[in-house]
């Protein structure tokens, strides 16, 4: 099923998936979450370091 998806939608579905859960909680650690994404949606290793790398910097900014 993978096959027939859009490139990146697995990267779009991790950043909407870990969203949610900071919705829900805003103190859960995003690290975690960002780990968790990667494995539960397959993510490529250069879309894992684009993962890592943007909630890196939000996480820095805040």
């Amino acid at each position: 099923m993978h096959d027939l998806l859009p490139e990146g939608e697995e990267l779009q579905r991790a950043v909407k998936w870990i969203s949610s859960h900071l919705l829900e909680d805003p103190d859960c650690a995003i690290m975690p979450l960002v780990n968790e994404a990667i494995f539960k949606f397959d993510l490529s290793p250069m879309d894992a370091e684009f993962l890592i790398g943007m909630y890196r910097r939000i996480k820095d900014e805040s």
